[in-house]
């Protein structure tokens, strides 16, 4: 057998499958439940921060905590949950999560200050966190290679859909109820996901084998390790979503918090490489397989998060959308990433990896190059397209990176595994965001400066146009002298436009750049074995 399949195969058993009696398929549709409920709580809780601004009397930059407070917690559980779904148990680790949320969703929903609000967010980003790691090992142990690609395809559904919903739905009951059951609508779905997993999902007896196995001496905490990655991610997290708003390190806290971070995470390498047992298994890495699909993996997660964020914004701020129908210029990418997703999974066991990643990257740089053709007067059709685009080559991304990551990995790794994955995918995201709106800030005050320059009244076009507007205005009705000044006027906010429109082209052209980057990244992922027989299955 060759070293490609040896690898293959080696990462798959019959003895860690949860799916015990029941289709396996089936198993994959209820650890997507939690998943989507989770993805889909972060992007609506974006779009309803001023209605909870409003509704708990504080500003706007207070009400951006709930959403940071969230992610700090996730990241810190996030990078630990594969050592925790291993010494709790799988199964049980995953509906602690998916309780642990369920119950702290409620409670957001009942918070009565901004204080609490954060608080119980906290406690849900600590129940969140958990949960795609549990999900994603238990597809990988469940199904053998062959089969992954399909198993991943429903699971990407969610976590590639639940952003595009987001928007529109949080627009929907942001507007037509109130913010609170933004949060509420998770305590149904977080039940029934309980009850099914309850009822269909075992516990591997290999994964209880394993659990045995590591506390039949006692268990050792790597304590020191867990600080670290509290500490390194945690403060790396705060730093990627509050930078912009406090002017990076022109603020002595990002700094503190940066310096923390570093510290930490450099100190954490040589700590937990030296340890028997790791709290995060940074060997991994070392994998040129794992390691690479890790460096992959950063660029689709800046694409997933960044660009659902970047699009709605644009057309609520410069096009006057509401959030509703800002909402809905991203839902036929979900349709077309629901049709793909499926067709992918099928390809992800015919054709390697690397290829399928490469596609998908051409895809993602001619979506955001198409958005660069963007003007004042685009239409609704123009914005729902680019989302159409965008979401086409999502799908041969996500799954791919997915898949070959587990390629080779030993079954006893697959929680460790399937923690750095997902850390990179959310580390990923947030680097997108912050750098997507840093650039944004950045080229808005470089086109204001440059088109200022053509706005003085030495100018013989600025003199025009201020002819032209006021003849237009006093042919309104307005007298020669309010005439004059709403000219003036006009020209300033037309200046604005343009000057966020050129911006926004900047950014675009600069994510349009990452997706050909990923081409490159793309081939140095080894091969993996598309022929390992599905044993069991």
């Amino acid at each position: 057998m060759s070293d490609v399949a040896a690898g293959g195969g080696a990462a798959w058993s019959p003895e860690r499958s949860a799916a015990g009696g029941h289709n396996p398929y089936l198993i994959a549709f209820v650890v997507s439940i939690a998943t989507f409920m989770e993805v889909l709580d972060t992007t609506i809780a974006n779009v309803a921060l001023r209605h909870i601004a409003g509704g708990l009397a504080v500003g706007i930059d207070e009400s951006t905590y709930v959403i940071t407070s969230y992610l700090v917690a996730n990241a810190i559980v996030l990078s630990i949950s594969g050592w925790l779904s291993t010494v709790i148990g799988r199964k049980r680790f995953y509906m602690i999560c998916v309780g642990t949320f369920a119950f702290a969703s409620l409670l957001c929903g009942l918070a009565w200050s901004l204080e609490a609000l954060v608080l119980f967010r906290i406690i849900q980003g600590l129940g969140g966190g958990g949960m795609a790691t549990s999900e994603q090992a238990i597809l990988a142990d469940s199904f053998p290679p062959a089969k992954r690609g399909q198993a991943f395809a429903i699971y990407g559904v969610a976590v590639v859909v639940a952003p595009v919903i987001g928007p529109t739905l949080g627009g929907w009951i942001t507007d037509t109820y109130s913010w609170h059951w933004i949060f509420l609508i998770n305590v149904p779905m977080g039940l029934l996901s309980l009850f099914l997993v309850g009822m269909l999902v075992k516990e591997p007896s290999g994964a209880e084998q394993e659990r045995k196995q590591l506390l039949k001496d006692g268990l050792r905490v790597d304590y020191i390790g867990f600080v670290l990655v509290a500490i390194g991610l945690g403060s790396l997290e705060f730093v990627l979503d509050e930078g912009q708003r406090k002017d990076w390190f022109g603020s002595n806290m990002i700094v503190g918090f940066a310096f923390a971070s570093a510290i930490c995470l450099i100190a954490l390498v040589p700590w937990e490489l030296t340890r028997k047992e790791p709290i995060v298994d940074l060997r991994l890495l070392g994998r040129r397989q794992f390691g690479s699909c890790f460096l992959v993996m950063l660029c689709p997660g800046a694409g997933l998060i960044s660009s659902p964020q970047l699009l709605p914004q644009l057309l609520q701020a410069e096009l006057s959308y509401t959030a509703l129908l800002a909402g809905l210029a991203l839902s036929p990418g979900g349709i077309v990433t629901l049709i793909l997703m499926p067709v992918v999974g099928h390809l992800v066991s015919r054709v390697q990896p690397k290829y399928l990643i490469a596609i998908g990257g051409c895809i993602v740089a001619f979506s955001m190059w198409h958005l660069t053709g963007l003007n004042g007067d685009i239409t609704y059709g123009y914005a729902a397209l680019a989302r159409i685009f965008l979401s086409a080559g999502l799908p041969f991304l996500f799954l791919p990176v997915t898949t070959a990551s587990y390629d080779g990995v030993p079954p006893d790794k697959t929680n460790q595994a399937s923690a750095l994955i997902n850390v990179a995918r959310n580390i990923g995201g947030s680097m997108g965001v912050a750098l997507a709106q840093t650039a944004l800030a950045q080229r808005q005050q470089f086109h204001q400066s440059r088109l200022v320059e053509h706005a003085a009244p030495s100018d013989l076009g600025y003199q025009q146009t201020i002819d032209t507007m006021t003849r237009f205005f006093q042919a309104q009705g307005s007298n020669a002298s309010d005439a004059a000044s709403q000219a003036v006027a006009w020209v300033g906010q037309t200046l604005q436009r343009q000057v966020d429109l050129l911006a926004y082209i900047d950014v675009f052209w600069m994510l349009s750049i990452i997706g050909l980057v990923m081409i490159p990244l793309a081939l140095i992922i080894k091969p993996v074995d598309l022929t390992a027989p599905p044993k069991g299955h």
